[in-house]
This record gives C-alpha cells, sequence and structure tokens, in this order.
C-alpha cells in the first residue's frame, strides 16, 4: 500500500502531539532505504473514506472491490486533541513513505504537570483504536500510552472468530483460533533508544528486546552559553560527528536484536526446545543542513545520505544499504543481500522521482494579497517577461514516481499523487522469470478523509 492508511496517518500525529519520536528505535535502522525498495503495489480496486467529527474521535471505512469483496470499520479515539489536516490540504511527504534524514535524536520531554488545590490532576496521554473487518469478522485493537517522558506501552491485540468444528471431531479441540496480542514497552533517552517485546499467539510465544545506540560527542547545545564566554555553537550536539576534509558530516548508530520463542505441540505443553534470533545493525546518516547551518557561520552542503548494515548470524543473512538524495527531487538507493550460509545474493536498485506543478501566482495587486508582491519595483522590473499583469511560479508536490528492479527479475513501479481532494495511488508489479503469468500485482487505491 502506498499511501498511508488514516489510521497509520493519525498515529503519527499522535506522535507528533505527545513528542515521541518512533524512529530512534532499532526496528526503523533501515526505514529510509525500506522505503524506497519495499513499498508495497495495490492489489485491486481499494477504496477509503475517513472522517474526524472533533479533535479527540476518528471514523475510517475501507472497502476491496478487487479481487475479492470486503471492507473494514475502525475507530480511534485520543486523550489529546490531534491537528489533522483534510486528504486535499494535507501537506503530501506527510502522507507517503519515503527517503529522508531524521533529525538528531533528543531526549522526549514530558507532559508538563498541572495541579489544582495542591494536587496533581493532568493524565497520562493515550490512543485507542479498534478496526473490525467484513465478513471475516477480524478483530484488531491498539492501545498505546505514555508511562512517563521517556518511557511508552502499547498492546495490540488481534482476534479471530473460532472455526467451525470438525464432523466427527472432538468439538473443544476442533475450535481454532488465530487470536495473537503483542505487549510492547519502549524506552527512549535520546542516547539509548530500547524496546522490550512479548508476543503470544497459539502456536507459542515470543519475548525479545531491541536496543539501538547513538554515537557522537557529549552534550546538548546551551542556549545560556559557558561561563568563559563560548556561545552556544561551541559546544557540541549529541551524536555530531565532525567531518573529515571532502567528507559527509553525520552521526553513527548501531543496535541489536535478541528474541527468544517456544513452540507448543500437538498436546499443548511448551516444547522443551526453543529458538533464539540475534542480529546486528549499523546505520550512517548525515545531519541535516538545517542543523548544519545553526552551529557554523559559513553554509554547508552535503548531499542526505543514509548508509546502513544488518547481520543475521544464525541464518547468515546479511544486507548493506546506500541510499543518497542526488537532487532536490530525485533519491536513489542500492542495496545487497548475501547469505553465507546458501551463497545465494541479491542485488536491488530503486529511487523516487517527485513530481512538481507550476502555479500561478497573481503579482498584481489589485488581485493578489500583499505578501505575494515583490519587496521593491526593481525586484519586478528584473523579471524577464515582466508585464502590467505578471505570474511568479510556485513549486508544489503533485505526485512521486517509485521504481525498483533486482536480479531476480523482479520490477515494480508505483505513482502516488493527488486528483483534486483524494489521494491516490496505482502501480504494477512484474516478475519476468515467470513466463505464464507476468504480472503478479496491479491495483489502484483512492482514500478520501476530512476532518471537518
Amino acid at each position: 500500500m502506498g499511501v498511508h492508511p488514516f489510521t497509520t496517518y493519525v498515529l503519527r500525529k499522535y506522535y507528533q502531539a505527545t513528542g515521541w519520536n518512533e524512529d530512534n528505535l532499532f526496528s526503523n535502522l533501515t526505514r529510509s532505504s525500506d522505503a524506497l525498495l519495499d513499498f508495497s503495489v495495490p492489489k485491486g480496486l481499494q477504496l477509503s473514506i475517513s472522517k474526524a467529527p472533533n479533535a479527540l474521535f476518528r471514523t475510517a471505512y475501507a472497502m476491496n472491490a478487487l479481487p475479492s469483496l470486503n471492507g473494514s470499520v475502525g475507530y480511534m479515539f485520543s486523550s489529546c486533541p490531534l491537528d489533522l489536516k483534510n486528504s486535499g490540504d494535507v501537506r503530501f511527504k506527510d502522507v507517503v513513505e519515503r527517503f529522508m534524514v531524521f533529525g538528531v535524536p533528543k531526549k522526549p520531554e514530558g507532559k508538563s504537570e498541572e495541579w489544582l488545590a495542591g494536587r496533581r490532576v493532568d493524565t497520562r496521554d493515550y490512543l485507542l483504536s479498534g478496526l473490525f473487518y467484513i465478513p471475516s469478522g477480524q478483530l484488531d485493537a491498539f492501545y498505546t500510552t505514555r508511562w512517563s517522558a521517556t518511557t511508552q506501552a502499547s498492546i495490540a491485540c488481534i482476534l479471530m472468530p473460532p472455526t467451525s468444528p470438525t464432523p466427527g471431531a472432538n468439538a473443544p479441540s476442533s475450535l481454532n483460533s488465530s487470536d495473537a496480542m503483542l505487549v510492547s514497552l519502549q524506552h527512549d533517552t535520546g542516547r539509548w533508544g530500547t524496546e522490550y517485546t512479548l508476543q503470544t499467539e497459539p502456536g507459542g510465544s515470543m519475548i525479545g528486546i531491541r536496543t539501538l545506540r547513538n554515537f557522537g560527542k557529549a552534550g546538548y547545545a546551551d542556549d545560556s552559553g559557558g561561563a568563559g564566554g563560548e556561545g552556544p555553537s561551541s559546544l557540541k550536539r549529541v551524536d555530531e560527528e565532525d567531518a573529515m576534509e571532502g567528507g559527509l558530516k553525520g552521526r553513527l548508530s548501531a543496535g541489536a536484536e535478541l528474541y527468544l520463542s517456544t513452540e507448543k505441540s500437538a498436546g499443548g505443553s511448551p516444547s522443551p526446545t526453543s529458538q533464539m534470533l540475534v542480529s546486528a545493525g549499523i546505520r550512517f546518516t548525515t545531519v541535516p543542513d538545517s542543523v548544519l547551518a545553526s552551529n557554523a557561520s559559513t553554509s554547508y552542503t552535503q548531499p542526505p545520505t543514509t548508509i546502513t548494515a544488518t547481520f543475521t548470524p544464525i541464518t547468515g543473512h546479511f544486507s548493506a544499504a546506500y541510499a543518497a538524495k542526488v537532487s532536490r527531487d530525485l533519491a536513489l538507493c542500492s542495496r545487497f543481500v548475501f547469505n553465507i550460509n546458501s551463497y545465494e545474493s541479491e542485488w536491488c536498485m530503486g529511487g523516487e522521482w517527485w513530481l512538481r506543478r507550476k502555479k500561478p501566482v497573481c503579482l498584481d495587486a489589485t488581485l493578489a494579497p500583499p505578501e505575494l508582491l515583490p519587496a521593491t519595483p526593481l525586484a519586478l522590473s528584473e523579471s524577464e517577461n515582466a508585464e502590467p499583469l505578471t505570474y511568479k511560479p510556485t513549486d508544489e508536490i503533485q505526485g512521486v514516481v517509485k521504481a525498483r528492479l533486482s536480479t531476480t527479475s523482479v520490477i515494480a513501479v508505483m505513482w502516488e499523487g493527488r486528483i483534486r481532494n483524494a489521494l491516490v495511488s496505482c502501480g504494477v508489479m512484474s516478475n519476468l522469470t515467470n513466463r505464464s503469468k507476468p504480472i503478479t500485482a496491479v491495483g489502484l487505491e483512492l482514500a478520501y478523509f476530512s476532518s471537518e
């Protein structure tokens, strides 16, 4: 799916409203390269309509018309008001997965304390959502809350209706259900990001821990300056590294994850053997120019770049990716995957190209607001095509085209854009090795939501 579902858009707005950084996690280590190489092409015809009647409550309706007819109904409620936009005027880059260089991680700030008559009356922020699928009867529930300034807890459940008993079999043993639950506890201090998870399902359970460490020189900039007369620019931000001559200026992050799982036998008792999964990863990300400009007297321009590498010793899986924004509207990524056990390898390359339209802006004093007029008459006279009624082109995002190809002969192309007040996503994916069915996926997705 290309365009973010409305529930994902609301969740990210909730994180922004509560000041939580969802990017400082090991699970999002390869988020930039995944946006360019692992995008999902819509399948069939998908329609979704969402409404936010007030700042706290939202509803979402979705329907898949092809290849089969099904749908879903969802509701979301948050304890704090969210600044949601309509699909016609929302910032387009906020509703699509895209390549981006994330800001310098910092320690989350807690909610300000509220006191009344000597008692603290402020409550924890939380978000609750539910999604019911038709006609399968599946129910998805999600709840997240802030325990403290640096701790967030969440629980996700998937409830499936039990299947019918098999004729001639014992009824209680024939009622099978695929219910699952995932409990997560996240702790973020800016320099460290740790996540503890517990997952249970009918086949067994799994417990895991993931941690991410941001390396760099100590200390945030002190706005008040030091006693020795040094200004804020003399101190280093957390995770800010010095660049070599002709090199990139950025920060380094490294992390690992460990999972332990147990499987149930046919009798329902835990299996005496358990499985363990370990993986590690490292990431280099350039510091955004906005951060560099605040600490430097001269401008510093460098291409936004993200380099990642992950390794899973047990399975022998190794992956390395390089993603960079080579121009204002073009980002490219290359990824190499190799398995040291089977010697299988794959190379994948992809990118995104942002489409902009030229919107004429009237500069006539009688037709345009004052803020659109040139600062001085000289600015207008210097225009190459100066006329009594002139227009100044304004760049505006119209859509984005994504494409990827790999050595496994898999090619995917997708376009995401906006048509009037609706968000549109369409694409096609092909496997050239399958001559009988080269087109594996093709679809169109339409999304409309309103907050009025």
